[in-house]
């Protein structure tokens, strides 16, 4: 009797146990390399939040963000490896890898996050790119248009002559054919090269004004939509191969609406971020006119040159993909 007492005793506890697993789910890791308060991060927590709640706790995530799991250059193959299970990516960061996203990043002047990254989003379900195969794409979307923040105002492209401004990417180039000096160098070195004067401004999107505080420094905004950046979420394979096809349908019906809802966030954030730096700093904002904006456009012209020949070296319809990510622009910036 005891004996029987006994295995019934250690089978409830099995049945206990499993239970437990069953319910526990599984746990995924989730790395992000700027700080937590930026909109990869905020999109991040708002992706984890939608999963465990749409998949009724069956998949749980735990968010790494400021470069604590995985930095910005380790991010692809530190999820290629399983270091963590999800990353978010720069393509930026991976000059040469993705010749087929980086043509979201040509100087095409989109003019909000939400068309670029919906367009990004297309691109990448028409074409499905090779560069991307050995990994599960989650999402995608894109910084803001970049903008010029300076120390001086630039109220026309020629007050630019001679301006030290830090900028990264293609975005060099650009401000060389202007005639402003471009200085690359990491946003975290800018601080403190606008205070001891290397630089006088710099151009990244206008999130950064009150992300960073860059409009106590910055007072003087101008609209040069510039190329936005590249970003995916992507999930080693053997992980994403292990899951439920329930989870996995979760995570694939969140794809268009997690870049869609990310593109949303950071114009309605950039429109915040503007209202602060006036209501905080008396920051001034400028417009460029049509023809300055039709010379910001030739000058990157070969830019997009060398992504054609980039892109046929990579097997790439370059200009099939070009037309239809002009075409997809037009389309979402029409709404």
């Amino acid at each position: 009797m005891r004996k029987l007492l006994t295995l019934l005793a250690a089978a409830m506890a099995l049945t206990g146990l499993l239970a437990a697993t069953a319910l526990a789910g599984t746990m995924v890791t989730y790395a992000n390399f700027p700080p937590a308060k930026t909109f990869p991060c905020v999109q991040m927590e708002r992706w984890k939040v939608e999963v465990e709640k749409r998949t009724n706790g069956e998949l749980t995530v735990q968010t790494f963000p400021g470069s604590t799991l995985l930095g910005p250059k380790n991010m692809l193959r530190g999820v290629q490896t399983g270091q963590a299970d999800i990353g978010c990516i720069s393509t930026a960061y991976y000059p040469g890898v993705f010749p087929f996203m980086d043509v979201v990043n040509l100087p095409v002047a989109f003019t909000t996050t939400e068309a670029a990254s919906l367009t990004m989003w297309d691109l990448y379900l028409k074409y499905q790119p090779a560069e991307l195969k050995d990994v599960k794409v989650l999402t995608l979307f894109t910084s803001a248009p970049s903008q010029i923040m300076s120390k001086e105002p630039v109220k026309a492209l020629d007050d630019l002559s001679g301006m030290p401004l830090r900028a990264s990417g293609t975005i060099l180039q650009i401000l060389s054919g202007l005639g402003a000096h471009g200085v690359g160098m990491p946003m975290s070195q800018t601080p403190e090269a606008l205070q001891k004067g290397v630089v006088k401004g710099l151009v990244s999107s206008f999130d950064v004004l009150k992300d960073f505080n860059f409009a106590e420094s910055c007072r003087y905004e101008t609209i040069t939509n510039l190329p936005v950046y590249p970003f995916a979420v992507i999930m080693n394979k053997a992980k994403w191969d292990s899951l439920p096809d329930d989870v996995k349908k979760v995570l694939d019906d969140l794809g268009r609406e997690q870049s869609q809802w990310t593109g949303q966030y950071l114009d309605n954030h950039i429109k915040e971020s503007l209202q602060w730096s006036k209501d905080q700093y008396q920051v001034e904002v400028f417009e460029l006119t049509g023809a300055e904006h039709d010379k910001i456009k030739e000058l990157g012209t070969p830019l997009v040159d060398e992504w054609k020949v980039a892109a046929a070296k990579a097997d790439i319809d370059a200009e099939t993909v070009l037309a239809d990510m002009l075409a997809l622009k037009a389309k979402y910036e029409a709404k």
